[in-house]
């Protein structure tokens, strides 16, 4: 049975107690100031901290897009661990955004290699790039904002599960995801980008992973989800442009559940 949303939620980390390494690699001078100044909204200290991400793990992030939590993870795991950015599948008929994304990301590993050197890529997406990682190798998998691209391009049951081989037995499947009320419907999700808790319970349960707790680490109550543009006309993108812009300003980035699921260990 699916746990109820809600009920097993887990307090913020305070930031004086996260490891000395997290903290140094989220206050790190590298990290470009745009990124940066969305600390306040992503909680990346809290949130790697509230994952278990330690300095010495296989760690794989689903679509990193532009790399933003590149930029934190590849240096905390270049000495003694492993960071792995499974990139979007492209060719010709890729959307514009993901190609752009990529182009950034890439420019950013090779600008600084002193930083980036060792971080590996793969790819995740259909028609069949679904090993993002050697199997049973990674101590976390992570995605950030990533669950309502999937659900719109129907193979949200062939992540969950490329993210369920890639894991060592205990080890977690992490997300942050934009929140929709509850009893939003399938088609409702695809279009506001805002997606349920049941449903991320649910295609999680369906590859076989276990729930464990969530936090409101990424919560937004001012976040009323009933945007012309879905969870878009908020920051970052902020789709309507000057039309309302100070008033989606004051709301800020969207409510996000932040979730942890584990892979049982072998029986």
């Amino acid at each position: 049975m699916l746990p109820v949303p809600g009920l097993a939620l887990e307090k913020p980390v305070a930031i004086k107690e996260a490891p000395k390494a997290l903290r140094e690699a989220v206050a790190a001078p590298h990290r470009s100031p745009e990124f940066r100044e969305r600390d306040r909204y992503r909680h990346p200290l809290e949130t790697l901290e509230f994952f278990g991400v330690e300095p010495n793990m296989s760690v794989v992030e689903l679509w990193p897009g532009a790399g933003w939590y590149t930029e934190i993870l590849a240096p905390y795991l270049r000495q003694r661990g492993n960071y792995i950015a499974a990139g979007f599948v492209l060719d010709e008929n890729s959307p514009r955004y993901q190609l752009r994304l990529n182009e950034v990301l890439l420019n950013k590993l090779r600008a600084q290699p002193a930083l980036y050197d060792r971080a590996q890529l793969t790819t995740l997406g259909p028609p069949d790039h679904w090993q993002i990682a050697p199997e049973g190798s990674a101590d976390r998998v992570l995605s950030f904002r990533n669950v309502h691209n999937w659900l719109a391009g129907d193979y949200a049951p062939q992540v969950f599960a490329a993210a369920y081989r890639a894991l060592k037995p205990g080890g977690l499947f992490c997300i942050v995801e934009h929140r929709a009320w509850p009893g939003s419907s399938l088609e409702q999700m695809k279009k506001s980008g805002y997606v349920t808790e049941e449903e991320v319970y649910r295609l999680a349960e369906e590859a076989g992973f276990l729930a464990l707790s969530g936090s409101e680490i990424n919560a937004n109550p001012k976040d009323s989800k009933d945007y012309p543009e879905g969870v878009w006309t908020l920051p970052p993108t902020l789709a309507l442009k000057d039309q309302d812009r100070e008033k989606y300003l004051a709301i800020g980035e969207s409510d996000r559940m932040t979730l942890r699921f584990i892979k049982p260990a072998k029986r």
